[in-house]
C-alpha cells in the first residue's frame, strides 16, 4: 500500500487464550490474529495522524501495546456501554473501549462537536460497533483520508481493509 491515511479506525481480531467452550470461540465468528501479528502490521498512516482502536476490557494492555507498536501515543478513550451483559471471566462485561492515539501533530475534534466519554447504545450482532462512531469521526476529520482496518462493512467516505486485501491475508500485505 502506497497511500497514507490521516485517520485510522481499527477493530483488531483479538485472539483469546481461554475460550469457555469450542461453541463460544471467537474463531467461530471470524479469523483472529496473535498479538505479535497485530503489532507487526505496517499501518499506512501519515506522520501526523490519529488512531481510534477498539479494545475489550481483557485486551486493554495488549491494545496499548498495539497502539504504541504502530507508532501512536495514547491520549484518551471512550467507553461504549452496550446495555446488554456479555461474557467474561471476572466480570460479565457490557462495555468496550475505544482508545485514541496520536502520531505527530493532530487536532482533536472542534469543541462544539465533542461528545461524552460514555456512549450508551445497545449492541447488535457479534463485534459490530456503533455506526455513530465512524460517522462522528468522518465529520471531525472531514476531507482527510480515512482508513478502517479489519472492516466488516463499508461506509461512504472511508477506505476499508478487511481480513484480506485482494485475496491476500492482511498480514502478507501490511507486514
Amino acid at each position: 500500500m502506497n497511500k497514507k491515511y490521516k485517520v485510522i479506525y481499527a477493530d483488531p481480531p483479538w485472539r483469546y487464550e481461554h475460550p469457555v467452550s469450542n461453541s463460544r470461540r471467537i474463531e467461530n465468528q471470524y479469523p483472529t490474529l496473535k498479538l505479535d501479528d497485530i503489532k507487526r502490521l505496517k499501518i499506512p498512516s501519515e506522520d501526523n495522524s490519529v488512531l481510534f482502536l477498539w479494545a475489550t476490557a481483557p485486551k486493554l494492555t495488549e491494545a496499548i501495546e498495539v497502539l504504541e507498536s504502530w507508532g501512536y501515543t495514547y491520549r484518551t478513550c471512550l467507553v461504549w456501554d452496550k446495555e446488554v451483559m456479555g461474557m467474561g471471566y471476572w466480570f460479565r462485561n457490557q462495555h468496550e473501549l475505544l482508545l485514541v492515539g496520536v502520531k505527530g501533530k493532530v487536532h482533536p475534534p472542534d469543541s462544539k462537536m465533542r461528545i461524552r466519554s460514555v456512549l450508551r447504545q445497545k449492541r447488535g450482532k457479534h463485534s459490530v460497533k456503533p455506526h455513530i462512531i465512524k460517522e462522528l469521526i468522518g465529520k471531525w476529520y472531514k476531507g482527510d483520508t480515512l482508513l478502517e482496518l479489519f472492516s466488516r462493512e463499508e461506509m461512504d467516505g472511508w477506505e476499508s481493509i478487511g481480513d484480506s486485501i485482494d485475496g491476500k491475508d492482511i498480514r502478507d500485505v501490511l507486514i
